[in-house]
């Protein structure tokens, strides 16, 4: 594995600060069923990193005593692998605070998981899964063989439970990624490709599709190095840098946690090892804060920030600008 981090902090990227936060981005673990190559945070089957019992207390504690916070982002890993991930939703719900859950879908028939879709339609969690192209030839490609007809599979029974359908409240969205060193195509054209392709193949509907750029760090930014094609990889995100995105970046108003309950300002800073600070101390634990203490606090930022305001921008809610060229095919 190449780091990237040496190649990442010396930047010019512009300074930043956060405003009210509002989501918790909750790192339940790095274990996961699948080794995608894209994936930044290096998750696989032989992870064993979970966050515990007591960090998840610490999680509870912390919304409850930060109202602004509003929405609960759980991710991984494969986070619904963590033992403790149902009873955190129950306890976030019961507070009221909008559930995340970042699905690869092919965990819901994972042993050990029945009964995992109904739960989460039971608790009204929204489910934000993993489809970085709509042909399965990429999937597998990208993801492993059999990743497809797993993840179609997931998105019809999430499907025969309401979810992506009007009038039930029970949300779908899907992420798209490129399959290697490009931008990811504009977002409105690609998802209506997708909505077109998979409701006349396999009967699929969702609300949504989120764009995503992959990140130059962990097993993709490793690839990046080995592939020689890491500087001009960084050349494009800094060609296709917008300032108007800098607004929306999601870092102003999201708080990234790693599975030992220490905080980040996004989870692309947790994967390089860059905590957000406070008082000297090297790293702050969320047992020690509330949400309302890190307002107008700075930002850490490198080089790997640039592919969040490139072209478009990206976020883990999709693009942050609409795109309104015509959008190649999910294999381009």
């Amino acid at each position: 594995m190449h780091a990237t981090l040496p190649l990442l902090v010396r930047s010019d990227f512009p300074a930043l600060r956060r405003r009210v936060v509002d989501t918790l981005q909750i790192n339940l673990g790095y274990r996961c069923n699948q080794s995608c190559q894209h994936c930044h945070v290096n998750a696989g089957p032989n992870r064993t990193e979970e966050m515990s019992r007591d960090t998840i207390d610490a999680v509870v504690a912390f919304l409850a005593a930060s109202p602004e916070v509003r929405t609960l982002d759980l991710t991984g890993g494969a986070p619904e692998l963590n033992r403790h991930f149902r009873s955190l939703v129950v306890a976030a719900r019961s507070r009221g605070v909008r559930v995340i859950d970042r699905c690869n879908l092919t965990i819901l028939e994972e042993p050990g998981q029945v009964g995992l879709s109904e739960f989460l339609a039971a608790h009204g969690v929204e489910v934000v899964a993993s489809m970085p192209c709509y042909l399965e030839d990429n999937v597998d490609r990208q993801r492993g063989k059999g990743t497809f007809d797993a993840s179609i599979r997931g998105l019809q029974r999430l499907n025969a439970l309401g979810y992506g359908r009007p009038g039930t409240g029970l949300t779908l969205n899907l992420v798209y990624n490129p399959q290697g060193a490009t931008l990811p195509p504009p977002q409105e054209a690609l998802e209506r490709d997708y909505k077109r392709h998979l409701a006349a193949h396999f009967g699929v509907v969702f609300n949504q599709l989120f764009t995503l750029a992959n990140m130059p760090i962990q097993r993709f930014g490793s690839m990046l190095v080995s592939k020689g094609q890491f500087n001009s990889y960084m050349s494009l995100l800094r060609s296709a840098h917008h300032e108007a995105n800098l607004d929306q970046v999601m870092c102003r108003s999201l708080v990234s946690v790693d599975w030992q309950g220490y905080l980040y300002d996004c989870d692309f800073n947790q994967q390089l090892g860059l905590p957000i600070r406070d008082a000297g101390k090297p790293r702050l634990h969320l047992s020690e804060i509330t949400a309302s203490q890190l307002e107008d606090q700075p930002i850490r930022v490198a080089d790997h920030c640039f592919g969040c305001t490139a072209g478009q921008g990206s976020s883990c809610g999709g693009a942050l600008a609409d795109g309104t060229a015509a959008a190649p095919s999910c294999g381009a």
